[in-house]
Parts: C-alpha cells; sequence; structure tokens
C-alpha cells in the first residue's frame, strides 16, 4: 500500500513494540505525521513483543485472577519455581497492586464481566494480523491453524469448567478431541495427553520480533520518523500537548500515545494518570532444531505454557513472576519450562547441548484487573494511554490502534471502551 507522507496533525507515538507498530501504521493511513519515540531496537530481544507465546488467541478472555486465588498466595511466596510466583523482597511494593489483582477475579461474575470487555477487543485477530503482515511483505509469518488447550484426560479439562462455560457465553466455540483423534492429530505428543479443546480461530505468529521489526519498517517507508530515544515527559500547556520531552530535547507535536508497554507507568503520571501498572515477568525457552513438535500450537495443563513452532525452533513460553522491572532474571524459571517441553514430547533429545536450548526473560505489562489502558490521560485529551495489556499485547494490537485512532478523531470506536478508561483508578 502506498501512502504519501500527509501534511496532518504530528502525532508521536511513544514505543515500538506491538501496540506501537500498529499504532504508527494505523496513524499514518489515517494522515497523521508521524514519529515513532523507541530507544531500543524494533522488535529486539529487550522488548515483550520479541520473545511472547506467538498465539493469537481470540479466546484469551479469562484473566489471570479467578475466585479462590488468594487461597494460594502463600505458596506463590514459598516456592519461587511455581507457575505463579512473587518474590519476597517484592512483595510490600507490590501489595496494593496484588489486592486489586485479587478481587478482580474474587467472584464468576467479575472473571465474566472482564472477558465481556475483552472479547471485542480480540475477535477476529488472525485476520486482522494477517492484513497487517501481508502489507509489510511478511505474511508467511502469520498463520491459523488454531490453538489448542490439551489435557490428560476429561477431568482436567471440567476443572477449569469456569473458564470454558465463560468463553462460550461471550462467543468461542471448540471442538472437543478424544484420544484416538490427538494422537492422529499430533503423533509426536506424550500419550498421557487424552483430551483436548480446539479451538479453530485462533492462529500464531512464527516469529513476533521479526513481525514487529517488519511492521516498523514498512511506517519507515510510509513516512514515519524513527527516532532512537526515550521519553521522559511531556509540556502540556492549558490543557493541550505541544511537545515529548526526552533526554535530548522536545518533540514539538499535537497528539502523543504512549505505549511503552511495562514502562508506560511513569509517563502515564507525567501526563495525569496514576494507573496501577505491573510487570508479569515470563519466560521462554526455545530448541533449534528439535526434530518434533506440535502441528497446532497447544497448552498443555500441567505445564501451563504455549508450545509454539517459530522460525527459529520451538518456543515454550509461560510463567508468571512478580519481581519488577529491575530483579535478575531467574533462568531456572526458563529450565522449568525446557523440562515441561520434554516430557510432552518424548521425541526430543534428552541430551541437548546449550547452544540448542535459547532462554529468554521479558516484562508484561499489566493491569490488576487484567484489562489495558486504552483512552485520553488526565491532563490532555491529546495524549492517549495505550498499554498495559497482560497476557493479549500480541492478539490485541491492531485493534488496540483502530481505537486509539477513533479517540484521537473523536469518532465512536467500533467497541465499546468504557472499560479500559483510565480514568477507571482515580
Amino acid at each position: 500500500m502506498q501512502v504519501v507522507p500527509g501534511g496532518g496533525p504530528h502525532l508521536v507515538v511513544i514505543g515500538a513494540g506491538i501496540v506501537g507498530a500498529a499504532t504508527a501504521l494505523a496513524a499514518l493511513r489515517e494522515g497523521f505525521r508521524v514519529t515513532i519515540l523507541e530507544p531500543g531496537e524494533p522488535g529486539g530481544e529487550q522488548a515483550a513483543s520479541y520473545g511472547n507465546g506467538c498465539w493469537l488467541s481470540p479466546m484469551s478472555v479469562i484473566p489471570p485472577s479467578s475466585p479462590g486465588l488468594w487461597k494460594k498466595v502463600p505458596k506463590f511466596l514459598a516456592d519461587p519455581l511455581g507457575p505463579l510466583a512473587i518474590r519476597w523482597s517484592y512483595l510490600p511494593r507490590v501489595l496494593p497492586w496484588l489486592a486489586r489483582y485479587l478481587w478482580a477475579g474474587w467472584t464468576e461474575a467479575k472473571v465474566e464481566a472482564t472477558a465481556r470487555a475483552l472479547r471485542p477487543l480480540l475477535v477476529d485477530a488472525p485476520a486482522l494480523h494477517k492484513e497487517l503482515a501481508e502489507e509489510a511483505g511478511v505474511g508467511h509469518l502469520i498463520e491459523r491453524r488454531g490453538l489448542a488447550y490439551i489435557y490428560e484426560n476429561r477431568a482436567q479439562f471440567e476443572s477449569e469448567a469456569m473458564a470454558w462455560r465463560i468463553r462460550r457465553k461471550v462467543g468461542v466455540e471448540w471442538l472437543e478431541l478424544g484420544a484416538d483423534e490427538m494422537r492422529q492429530r499430533e503423533p509426536d505428543l506424550d500419550r498421557r495427553y487424552t483430551f483436548a479443546a480446539l479451538v479453530e480461530e485462533g492462529g500464531h505468529c512464527r516469529d513476533p520480533g521479526a513481525y514487529v521489526a517488519a511492521l516498523v519498517a514498512q511506517a519507515r517507508a510510509e513516512g514515519a520518523e524513527l527516532r532512537r530515544q526515550a521519553a521522559t515527559g511531556f509540556r502540556i500547556e492549558e490543557g493541550r500537548l505541544r511537545a515529548v520531552e526526552t533526554g535530548t530535547g522536545e518533540v514539538a507535536c499535537d497528539k502523543a500515545v504512549i505505549c511503552a508497554g511495562a514502562y508506560s507507568r511513569k509517563l502515564a503520571a507525567a501526563a495525569g494518570s496514576r494507573v496501577p501498572l505491573e510487570t508479569e515477568r515470563g519466560y521462554h525457552a526455545m530448541v533449534v532444531d528439535p526434530g518434533v513438535g506440535p502441528r497446532t500450537p497447544l497448552m498443555p495443563y500441567d505445564g501451563k505454557m504455549s508450545v509454539t513452532w517459530t522460525d527459529k525452533g520451538l518456543r515454550c513460553a509461560g510463567q508468571v513472576e512478580i519481581a519488577g522491572l529491575e530483579a535478575a532474571p531467574n533462568w531456572k524459571r526458563a529450565e522449568i519450562l525446557r523440562d515441561h517441553l520434554l516430557r510432552s514430547f518424548p521425541g526430543l533429545p534428552r541430551d541437548l547441548p546449550a547452544d540448542r536450548v535459547k532462554v529468554w526473560m521479558g516484562h508484561r505489562p499489566s493491569m490488576p484487573d487484567g484489562l489495558p489502558c486504552i483512552g485520553p490521560s488526565g491532563a490532555s485529551p491529546d495524549v492517549l494511554l495505550a498499554f498495559g495489556h497482560g497476557h493479549v499485547g500480541l492478539v490485541a494490537a491492531p485493534r488496540t490502534a483502530r481505537l486509539v485512532m477513533a479517540l484521537l478523531a473523536g469518532r465512536r470506536p467500533e467497541v465499546a471502551v468504557e472499560a479500559f478508561r483510565p480514568a477507571r483508578f482515580s
């Protein structure tokens, strides 16, 4: 698609992750002049977009918190290697966020309300991503083969009855597969798994880092300017944005969108919005040249991880660690993912050398209620917030960008945004 850079209002997009990249492209097509501020490499290993689970999952409507989760908090503190862990040293700082997190999933009604808000943000996501990818010349990176949740038996599936009940209520459909069909579909999978729920509308990205890099490159080809700078604040006069401040001076502009992921909280505060943004640290382990693996991306019940083929190897991603932005990674968590992968696929080599297993840790930007912040800042309608997507940043990015454009243009958004208002925390 050829777009001639226009002389429209100047928009600064802060952050070149998946949300920022999609927002920049959407803004160019709205006639904005676009500057992207990103101190790191777009699609680089420092970004959450690089190392996520690769899933484009329109069914990811269930927040991390659920009824009764509060009973497990002592275990989260005692087991530093569990699927959800909280570091003792970080507990005093995260307590207010944790209380809101637990309250958001206190009842089934609360979980269902979250699901009803999230579903319109995620629906049709594989098709929206495919369109973006093809325009950027990387259409092969987006595939739709469905996504499967796998279980050792039906009883395990039924232990998650509330989540599946709510998914059905908001329009998610799935196929239930028994042991024989699973073995035909997934011959490399361990035989202990005898039941699956296959969500056919789901898709995945074969290389999220390369995808984000391609979208940013496309934005630049269409006229966006990429500046390797970090935003530090805003100059707002009488409620109108005049400039975005950086460490090396100001960038004069008319509008700005904060898409800086887990690093957005200070910028939001500088724009008059104090929001309880936290990071859920996630890990992945990737086996290079594995030889065996799933035909459909899947998530084992016992591993609580996504397992997906990528162009660089077989990636398993997951884990939630509450430890802030500064703490060093605990690489044993990535090793747990690797070991789950080995147990799920017996044909994988048992003696993998270190150079064939790549590990990574990144920062999910998470709000305590499981919903992103999408909307105007407290200090000026010229500064919009678009961050805090938690586990759905990749899948939700295209429609988030469309909502941001509607809000900037004063149009009615295509889906309700009331639940995403940054002011809900004030």
